[in-house]
């Protein structure tokens, strides 16, 4: 309800400012009146070095015929900057003579999203005496900041359409997005919307999982077993815990069953495999909207050079440039940073160590009894907070390591900056999940031999097995990172909003006798007067700051999901369902924030997106590992089978009882203390002041040696991980191979595409070709 009140709200205010608008009145005189960008800049002294600069670059701007509108408010300068019709000409004409084009037969004109893209590339790239370009002069202060202004018209259709909370699950218009924000902006919602639709029968299944596990809730044999169980189990830790009945575990081993079962094998592999296929029809779907648009055969590194020509025709080529030594120092540094993400992860270990032991001490039964699940719960939220400031550190270092590389053109340091950038968050979302799925409990050793960290025992698993803990530290991470992510990406939009339409009020006070009819010229044109525009400006100015990295975060968020989706799914079937919900609200969160809290993006063209497919596929194929491993190490499910075949009662030929019955006690050894418990810890109570042996968890003689049923027990479990992903990778190929990227409609229709072109060309040759006179 709070939603639709302020669209209202909003609505009501956009009609009143309709009134006040510079929207003119003729759409074909509307690209003479429009301005393609505004600079900001703070009043300066004159003469002082800041004023100089600031006048020689708007000099610069002038001998390129773009014509500069300066309007003053309060301590600011506002430069509207309007670039002649000739630079635009000459871009059409270098686009249609370059290998790039396969669209320019249907692009008649201009539209203000290709201005918008063409006059930005010039802005930085012009350069005054000292070398300082745009960037440069808005970091020393001479330039405060730059900005494209939101078409009224245009934004108010996108907010009518698409951005708004009602049009939850409605479709997306892509072709007006394409049209308004450029094709980069559209394919990511294409690609989003995709995901969210192919996210539905993977959560379906992941729900029929979980729910399978719900079914044999309370009649699972392993279940009773630890919940009826009378075995002591070993302290956890030194001195200060102590033993504690394995049946006090009961409910731990409840929630264990329901992600640790035999449902989570298949869906494991269907995960795999939905991700090939995924991936597989995302690239025809895709096919087919940018063969529409006329981009199949864009080429950004193209598009950049014939900018660099149009702004400069004496310019010269950037020459590609490798070196050894500057590859094998970027190298050296990308390692040391990987280095120190995994040493911070130690560190999370380290902290969780220590704080189980301290909630042991506790004098509060509760803090003493869920010492290591508070510690694990705790461990997730200082993640969490690592991850947050991580991510600014990990996005530093990545513009430092591409700077070091020299690269020719930006899509070249998009790219290479996208790569180190998600390696990073990689590991820094995963490390910790690592540690719990593939370390923790493994190498703890056992009594009289115990692993120590900073003189801490490490922790141990569960009797009822580690997924648990997996589950714990996946759902925390997912829930705190989509939902405080969201909110903050709805409250911060909305109070700069509100700030803006504070400011638009008292405007619109000062300029309440001015309407658009005393705008107009003779001609019948519509050029707002310096009021209006100073208005408009203002309201595009209080807008949300955007840069290169706003589409570059949105990628990241929803491709760092897409991982958490596919990785670690074994141990949390429920991640597809949740991403799901996510996404529903995603796409209509980032629309809303981009057309109505945001300033407008620069629209940027492409044909696909970019160096993320190649990501998406390398986490494909990471799944497949992981997923593998997971199941094969940290479930349970290989000990369970080889006890079901092998040591159970079935493979005894006793069918009288449950083929799992004695499983729990099968995974049990038993230690023997030097004197009784009371000598050995400091025991608060004397309920087990007599007791001289205890179990943990492991394959062990009493001589603490490794069983036979342990070697056999890991034999199988290395011949299922490569078992399961030799089937998943075979699986995923075939996927690939069934599936081909482009439609025959699409072929079939590039295919004419290029013939019309190609006779339509020799037709123009022949009429242009002179009359022979010859007989």
């Amino acid at each position: 309800m709070y939603f639709k009140n302020t669209e209202d709200k909003m609505e009501l205010q956009e009609k009143e400012n309709d009134d006040q608008s510079d929207e003119p009145f003729f759409p074909s005189l509307f690209v003479h009146t429009t301005f393609d960008f505004l600079l900001v800049a703070i009043k300066q002294e004159p003469h002082t070095e800041k004023s100089k600069k600031q006048e020689e670059f708007l000099d610069k701007l002038k001998k390129k015929k773009i014509t500069i509108t300066s309007i003053d408010h309060e301590d600011k300068i506002f430069l509207g900057l309007r670039a002649p019709n000739e630079i635009f000409e000459d871009y059409q004409y270098l686009i249609k003579v370059s290998d790039a084009c396969n669209w320019c037969k249907d692009e008649n004109k201009i539209n203000q999203a290709n201005r918008i893209r063409i006059v930005h590339f010039i802005l930085n790239n012009t350069h005054i005496r000292t070398n300082e370009n745009l960037e440069k002069l808005k970091m020393e202060g001479v330039f405060e900041t730059m900005f494209c202004l939101h078409e009224k018209k245009e934004q108010k259709n996108l907010r009518k359409k698409w951005a708004r909370w009602s049009a939850l699950f409605t479709s997306q218009p892509f072709d007006e997005i394409k049209c308004y924000f450029g094709e980069k902006v559209a394919l990511y919602y294409l690609w989003l919307n995709w995901y969210t639709i192919l996210l539905i029968p993977a959560a379906a299944l992941g729900v029929v999982i979980f729910l399978y596990g719900l079914a044999f809730f309370n009649t699972s044999p392993l279940i009773k077993e630890v919940c009826d169980s009378n075995v002591t189990m070993c302290p956890s830790c030194d001195r200060v815990c102590e033993p504690r009945q394995l049946s006090e575990t009961c409910t731990y081993a409840k929630v264990s069953h329901l992600f640790d079962n035999e449902g989570t094998v298949a869906f494991a592999m269907f995960m795999a495999i939905w991700a090939t296929a995924f991936l597989e029809f995302w690239k025809r779907h895709r096919a087919r909207y940018v063969s529409e648009w006329k981009v199949y055969d864009w080429s950004e590194e193209e598009e950049e050079l014939i900018m660099e020509i149009v702004n400069d025709i004496e310019c010269e080529p950037k020459d590609f440039k490798h070196s050894y030594f500057q590859s094998t120092l970027v190298l050296i540094l990308f390692t040391a940073m990987l280095m120190v993400i995994i040493g911070i992860t130690h560190a999370l270990v380290v902290f969780r160590v220590m704080t189980a032991s301290w909630f042991s001490r506790s004098e509060s039964d509760f803090l003493e009894e869920k010492a290591n699940m508070l510690a694990m719960l705790l461990g997730a939220v200082l993640h969490y907070v690592t991850i947050q400031i991580m991510t600014r550190v990990n996005r530093w270092v990545s513009l430092k390591l591409c700077d070091l590389e020299e690269l020719n053109s930006l899509a070249a340091k998009e790219r290479s900056f996208t790569v180190k950038m998600f390696t990073f968050q990689f590991f820094t979302l995963f490390s910790s999940l690592f540690y719990v799925a593939f370390f923790l409990g493994r190498i703890n050793g056992h009594p009289t031999n115990y692993v120590r960290l900073a003189g801490f025992r490490l922790e141990e698993c569960h009797p009822s097995g580690c997924l648990t803990d997996l589950f714990i530290q996946m759902a925390v991470i997912m829930l705190l990172k989509q939902t405080l992510n969201n909110v903050l990406e709805i409250l911060v939009p909305w109070a700069m909003n509100f700030l803006r339409r504070k400011t638009a009020r008292r405007l619109k006070r000062q300029c309440g006798k001015c309407y658009r009819k005393f705008c107009r010229e003779k001609q019948g044109r519509v050029e707002a007067c310096d009021v209006c525009k100073r208005r408009d400006w203002l309201r595009n100015y209080h807008l949300g700051n955007t840069d290169a990295f706003s589409l570059f975060n949105e990628f990241l968020e929803m491709v760092i999901q897409f991982s958490f989706t596919t990785t670690f799914v074994a141990a949390f079937p429920l991640a597809p369902l949740l991403a799901l919900m996510n996404n529903i609200i995603e796409i209509r969160l980032d629309a809303i924030k981009m057309v109505r809290y945001e300033r407008r993006l620069i629209p940027r063209k492409t044909s696909d997106i970019g160096i993320w497919t190649e990501v998406l596929e390398a986490v494909g194929v990471f799944a497949v590992i992981i997923n593998g491993l997971v199941i094969g190490i940290s479930s349970d499910f290989i000990p369970r089978l080889v006890y079901h075949y092998h040591y159970g009662p079935c493979a005894k030929g006793i069918y009288s009882t449950h083929c799992m019955q004695g499983y729990i006690n099968d995974t049990l050894s038993v230690a023997f203390m030097k004197t009784n418990i009371k000598d050995e810890y400091m025991l608060k109570t004397n309920d087990y002041a007599n007791v001289t042996q205890c179990s943990y968890r492991d394959y062990r003689n009493q001589d603490y040696s490794l069983t036979s049923q342990f070697w056999l027990v890991l034999a199988i479990r290395f011949a299922f991980i490569i078992l399961f992903e030799h089937v998943v990778v075979v699986c995923k190929f075939i996927a690939a191979w069934f599936v081909p990227e482009n439609p025959v409609k699409v072929k079939n229709g590039r295919l004419h595409d290029k013939m019309d072109r190609l006779k339509s060309e020799l037709k123009d040759r022949k009429l242009r070709r002179p009359i022979s006179t010859e007989v």
